[in-house]
């Protein structure tokens, strides 16, 4: 039987409507300037988009007006009255314009919210109650905790690249240096005494960015494994719910579902494909062709067929270990234990090129758990109870 044709998602119809007043006040707070450019780009990688309204009183705004209409935005003007009065007039047009364009128009298939204000949590309701998807955007410090998890994807515009701060090039206030410290010149030096509660030497704002670095790339690649482990249960768990192939697109919008705040760029990654070949690279899944152009098929590297059964040695071996230490065995020596229980064990009979590896592996398959403790440079190993056996 020859393989079914399956046509081409549907390109992406989107409508955006900005409560221009909540984001503009919430990026000057935190020292950017809302501009709908960076937006406009982030918008145009998730499809066609259709309606652009925002909604403020203009002679508030006016030094904004020049960037709204270079991205071609509709202005929609809501006259200053009192605070109260004028802004719950905003929400209610927004919601009333977005409301109208769901029934009347059914090509458009996703709306774009942009406020950070928990009085839209109602309106993304509503419109998922249409099946409508709704992306929303907001500021990291000024939106409400309930918006997000309402949407079914949401940005955070001082994350996307190309945000523009309030005075380019500056930094921010309180970052440049540690209280205290002095400035390097090309005279002669001079000192500052230190308090006597306070007998050691400061540190240059270098060296405090040298000491720094260490923590972060050990933050860093503890939230990277811990997104490894995020994606290959979310792969399984579309797997065992659905058939045929997974594409990365239904991937990316699982992980999406989990936590509308998903963006592989804070991961390092430029793109969502770019993470999926990282992860090839280090076996966690494998990608294929699909029917569908650019959008690779995504499935878990094909088991050696003795790999569960080192799997399930590796661990009875810490459990095992865990009963003779007390606590939980360190990675460094682990491969030696498992070798006294199998000589001819070796991690790289079953395709892995490294013993870590090997152990991520497991992890991703809940056979053991691994954690990474910065003291003492060292990845620990542990059984839980409720853990089932590979």
């Amino acid at each position: 039987m020859g393989r079914m044709a399956i046509t081409e998602p549907a390109e992406e119809r989107l409508a955006l409507f900005i409560d221009h007043e909540n984001v503009a006040i919430g990026a000057r707070d935190i020292g950017y300037r809302f501009d709908p450019a960076p937006l406009m780009e982030a918008l145009a990688e998730r499809g066609k988009l259709l309606v652009r309204k925002a909604y403020a009183d203009w002679n508030l705004f006016s030094e904004d007006r020049r960037g709204m209409v270079d991205s071609n935005v509709e202005l929609l003007e809501i006259p200053q009255r009192s605070d109260s009065v004028r802004k719950n007039a905003a929400d209610i047009q927004m919601a009333v314009d977005a409301l109208e364009l769901a029934f009347t128009r059914d090509f458009v298939s996703t709306f774009v919210i942009v406020s950070g204000d928990s009085d839209f949590t109602p309106l993304v309701s509503k419109l998922r109650e249409l099946n409508k998807r709704v992306i929303g955007v907001g500021l990291k410090g000024s939106t409400s905790a309930m918006l997000p998890p309402a949407c079914d994807e949401f940005l955070f515009y001082d994350r996307l690249e190309g945000a523009p701060r309030r005075t380019p090039g500056s930094a921010p206030a309180g970052r440049a240096k540690k209280k205290g410290g002095t400035k390097k010149s090309s005279g002669k030096a001079t000192t500052t005494p230190a308090p006597a509660s306070e007998p050691k030497a400061e540190m240059t704002p270098d060296d405090a960015g040298q000491a720094d670095k260490p923590a972060k790339a050990s933050s860093q690649k503890q939230d990277l494994r811990k997104l490894e482990r995020l994606i290959a249960r979310t792969l399984s768990g579309i797997q065992s719910s659905a058939d045929g192939a997974v594409q990365a697109s239904n991937l990316k919008r699982a992980l999406l579902r989990k936590d509308p705040t998903f963006n592989e760029q804070d991961y390092g990654f430029r793109g969502f494909r770019e993470l999926l070949r990282h992860l090839e690279e280090q076996k966690v899944l494998v990608l294929t062709q699909g029917s569908a152009k650019g959008d690779p098929e995504v499935d878990f590297p094909s088991a050696p067929r003795d790999e569960d059964a080192a799997f399930q040695l590796l661990r009875t071996t810490v459990k095992e270990l865990m009963d003779e230490l007390g606590g939980d065995p360190p990675l460094s020596g682990l491969k030696d234990q498992l070798r006294k229980r199998q000589p001819d064990f070796s991690e790289k009979d079953l395709g892995y090129s490294g013993f870590l590896q090997f152990c991520k592996a497991a992890v991703n398959k809940d056979v053991v758990e691994m954690d990474w403790e910065e003291p003492d440079q060292e990845y620990y190993l542990y059984v839980e109870d409720d853990a089932p056996a590979s």
